[in-house]
């Protein structure tokens, strides 16, 4: 069997923000579907091809495998996803598989940080 990855921590600024890849700030509706609490409303924070962080009023468990639905500029993505980290308000998704289109729109971001930084 296959060892899993450790989770990326999602922390800002406490030094150990060590992740697999980057994140870009997106700010998206988001509706998470949960065992637990139902379908549940939020907003996003940021993006990475292994997962997404978003704003929440309703505790959800760290741990819980949930659906997220979101549209990106590229399409709707319907992805599932386990709850990884929680800081207040703010929780932090690991993707449990690949999108493309998650992926396509990570590497559009990237493309636009690197021109962006180079003006």
């Amino acid at each position: 069997m296959e060892a899993q990855k450790q989770p990326a921590v999602l922390g800002e600024g406490d030094g150990v923000n060590q992740r697999r890849q980057p994140r870009f700030k997106i700010e998206l509706d988001v509706s998470i579907d949960s065992r637990s609490c139902g379908i549940l409303q939020g907003y996003t924070v940021d993006i990475s091809e292994s997962g997404i962080s978003a704003l929440l009023r309703i505790e959800v468990p760290v741990g819980e495998l949930v659906e997220l639905n979101f549209i990106l500029p590229l399409g709707p993505v319907k992805i599932l996803a386990v709850v990884r980290q929680r800081n207040a308000f703010r929780y932090g998704f690991q993707f449990t598989e690949e999108n493309r289109i998650v992926q396509t729109t990570c590497h559009r971001l990237a493309m636009e940080r690197s021109l962006l930084g180079e003006l």
